[in-house]
């Protein structure tokens, strides 16, 4: 498991050098900020990204994202132009040693919070989604802008892509990101590329436009789609756990534990998405969150007694399946003052970097402690075997 920081290129105030300094940290997620949506990235653009990350003596070995243009997502006969570009990004990124490609499939708007600047008891800020303060909004109409609105749209432009969307539900969307995977799964796998979906944020129809990657259910759909290792999912805590339909959340509900154990509590919720997604795992986001009531909520700092997941059962039930991915820190806090991108500041996420580490460790010495205990009982064995055999 490689922990990596995402940053925004070369003109994110978050340097290189700085992030170099987080101890834990291998490697960097980023993208090229400059080209449109939709067109093809210029191989030397690919190549400055990422030989400047490792002269910084960092990886940079995951792209978030790789946007897919809309016209893809409509099924507009456009798209297969579009799906072409993307079939050439892939082989220029595995030429360059990316190895993941993060990804969404949500039509119009990316990841939504109502506010930026919530303030949590601590005197530090987050993200927080208020149903009632979106419905308030309409993005055909409003002069407002929301976190995940494209800005590039005009108000004319953005109406007439809602208008497209208005005979595009929820099963032509998938039939829609069927075509797109059988294209790009195949280039995907002989370019040495792991594609990671990321699921709708938030899990749930926005401004009457369809949701998909939701759940478990939509997990194993998603998979059956194209059946290649290439096909996979980031698997967001943040996103899956805003709705408790999903039953990600542990400390207010009912848990499961084994053997009266504090840590590692899986929720029946967690280990059917992990379940569905087993093997399919390349990338993982660590977000906490506290869910406030229906269709709202607020994120957190990353440890587990922040929020309402056990942060060290999802990365437990996901060690224990296989996973050897890539991980990152997701949405951090505004804390000491500092001012920058919402959710992406430094210090927060430095925390959050420090935290996972640090349950990965706990991970890691509770196996070997446990295989260790294995070892000896059954050298106590061997050995008391011996000693009747040779009475």
């Amino acid at each position: 498991m490689k922990i990596t920081f995402r940053w925004y290129g070369e003109n994110d105030r978050i340097t290189l050098g700085k992030i170099r300094q987080i101890p834990v940290v291998t490697g960097v997620v980023t993208a090229l900020y400059d080209t449109p949506v939709g067109g093809v990235w210029p191989e030397e653009s690919i190549a400055r990204l990422t030989g400047v990350c490792r002269e910084n003596g960092l990886e940079c070995e995951v792209v978030e994202s790789l946007p897919v243009h809309e016209d893809i997502k409509l099924g507009l006969p456009s798209a297969a132009g579009y799906i072409e570009n993307y079939k050439e990004n892939i082989r220029r990124l595995g030429k360059y040693g990316v190895k993941c490609v993060c990804y969404n499939f949500m039509p119009v708007f990316d990841w939504l919070r109502s506010d930026l600047n919530y303030a949590l008891s601590d005197g530090s800020s987050a993200l927080s989604y208020k149903r009632k303060d979106i419905l308030r909004l309409n993005p055909d109409r409003s002069k407002l802008s929301l976190p995940g609105w494209d800005e590039s749209y005009t108000r004319d432009g953005l109406r007439a892509l809602l208008a497209r969307y208005e005979n595009v539900d929820g099963e032509r969307l998938w039939d829609n990101l069927g075509a797109f995977l059988s294209e790009i799964i195949p280039v995907a796998e002989a370019s040495g590329v792991k594609m990671a979906i990321h699921p709708d944020d938030p899990p749930w129809s926005v401004f009457g436009l369809p949701r998909i990657i939701t759940g478990a259910e939509s997990v194993r759909r998603l998979l059956r789609l194209a059946p290649g290792e290439a096909n996979g999912i980031t698997f967001c805590t943040g996103s899956f756990g805003a709705t408790g339909a999903n039953g990600l959340l542990s400390r207010r509900e009912n848990v499961k534990r084994r053997n009266g154990s504090r840590g590692g509590a899986i929720t029946d919720g967690l280990k059917e998405i992990a379940d569905a997604a087993k093997g399919r795992v390349h990338f993982l986001h660590l977000r906490n969150i506290e869910i406030t009531g229906e269709h709202d909520f607020h994120e957190t700092a990353h440890p587990s007694e922040c929020g309402g997941i056990d942060m060290y059962a999802v990365l437990k039930k996901l060690l224990d399946d296989g996973f050897d991915g890539y991980v990152r820190p997701d949405h951090g806090r505004m804390i000491w003052g500092e001012n920058g991108r919402p959710g992406y500041g430094l210090f927060d996420r430095a925390l959050g970097a420090c935290y996972i580490a640090g349950l990965y460790e706990a991970y890691v010495k509770e196996r070997a402690a446990d295989a260790g205990k294995k070892r000896d009982k059954f050298g106590v064995r061997r050995n008391v075997n011996k000693l009747i055999n040779n009475v």
